[in-house]
């Protein structure tokens, strides 16, 4: 129904996308990524790119396809049927081009952007720190100036692809007595310049990302691997975080979607008491509630990509959708295991790993509390901005002229 959102170029890209998840993609791949037979999804890049479908918004000059979020939140629900991992692995060209056509040169676009768009490079950005998370600007991976390069020292963790990329997007400290906001710069920096890969991971879900720690001894990159200006890393992680809430916030619909698609499926074919179970008000509603929040949550993700599209301010609203996206995406998966009764809870069905890899979602990229602390901030500063335009309901109250009464001090 969202089609319609679409022009024919943005539909037929998510056609693509609908082939490309429906026959290109063996099941006994997605089995053992979750079971971690494979560590890293090898190979998917490659199909994703000879089927048209990396770089849907970036310019064509430097191999993508031109189009906009509203066409890439249309494949990416496509994508998210095939699990977090891939998901993830589909968005990763998506958030670190997002630096390289923003901020990077032409040198680094031809080095790096042409051929992960390609799908020959492999890429992964270096963000999380072992002290902490959230507190983003608080990292302490320093990279000091020698000559002609920059020699980095430090770790990260929760790296997605720690095992498997060819070349790091990293944030490091290069005036570490400026402050928080002025002191980090990007590098790229290529595997084999010595990162190191020193944990990987045992994850409840989102397996087989090749998800570890990854630490720089010293580490020498050259200074044409500097994106953007020096001490400007603040000014690329704020753009970066467009692609890194929206990829989040589409492909996890497309896990809950399906989630909820096999659970209709099966209250269509499990009887009880002498019918199947969706005759049931319980079963039945939990459904419509569950379309319902999708829907919902769709309409919100899809404003967003147009107002980012439009060039309008969409700090808020990319917040909201990030936020509430992946919340309800926990709510309906939960639904659709709850429909299915104890059966959804093996391995039988897909639902279990479904609901271990959504519980991810509402973590990475920003938890829910950080995207609430945005959207209040965004909403206040909004709120000055908009009340002279708006009718003064305040002074429609009763008693609207009791000063007396509305003493805040």
């Amino acid at each position: 129904m969202f089609d319609v959102l679409l022009s024919p170029d943005e539909l037929e890209v998510q056609a693509r996308a609908r082939e490309f998840v429906k026959s290109d993609i063996d099941p006994q791949f997605l089995r053992d990524l979750d079971q971690e037979v494979l560590a890293f999804p090898y190979g998917f890049h490659k199909k994703a790119a000879r089927a048209g479908l990396l770089g849907v918004r970036f310019p064509e000059v430097w191999g993508g396809q031109g189009l906009s979020w509203s066409a890439e939140v249309g494949v990416l629900e496509e994508i998210g049927r095939l699990g977090i991992v891939l998901g993830c692995q589909y968005s990763m060209p998506s958030i670190v081009g997002q630096a390289l056509v923003g901020f990077g040169t032409d040198d680094q676009r031809k080095r790096f952007l042409e051929p992960m768009l390609r799908g020959e490079m492999v890429a992964a950005e270096a963000l999380t720190e072992p002290r902490g998370g959230s507190d983003f600007f608080g990292a302490t991976t320093i990279a000091r100036h020698d000559g002609d390069e920059w020699i980095l020292s430090g770790a990260k963790r929760f790296i997605v692809g720690a095992e498997g990329a060819d070349f790091f997007l990293v944030y490091a400290k290069t005036a570490p007595d400026n402050a928080p906001h002025e002191s980090l710069s990007v590098f790229l920096v290529e595997r084999d310049r010595g990162v190191k890969v020193e944990n990987i991971f045992g994850l409840m879900g989102a397996r087989g990302g090749g998800t570890g720690r990854i630490s720089f001894h010293e580490v020498r990159v050259p200074s044409e691997n500097l994106v953007g200006p020096l001490n400007g890393g603040a000014e690329i992680f704020d753009q970066m975080m467009i692609p890194e809430r929206m990829t989040s916030a589409a492909a996890v619909l497309g896990g809950a979607q399906a989630a909820i698609d096999v659970a209709a499926e099966y209250s269509m074919k499990r009887k009880a008491f002498g019918q199947p179970i969706r005759k049931f008000q319980a079963v039945s509603h939990s459904l419509a509630e569950s379309v319902t929040k999708l829907d919902a949550a769709r309409g919100l993700l899809w404003a967003a990509a147009r107002t980012v599209d439009g060039g309008l301010p969409h700090r808020r609203l990319v917040s909201e959708a990030k936020k509430f996206c992946t919340e309800t995406a926990w709510d309906v998966v939960n639904d659709a295991m709850q429909m299915m009764g104890g059966i959804g809870y093996t391995d039988v069905y897909p639902i279990e790993r479904i609901l271990r890899d959504t519980r991810l979602s509402m973590i990475w990229t920003g938890t829910s509390e950080i995207m609430s602390n945005l959207i209040q901030h965004e909403y206040y500063r909004e709120l000055g901005t908009v009340k002279p335009l708006r009718r003064d309901v305040e002074a429609d109250a009763l008693s609207a002229d009791a000063d007396a009464e509305k003493v805040f001090e």
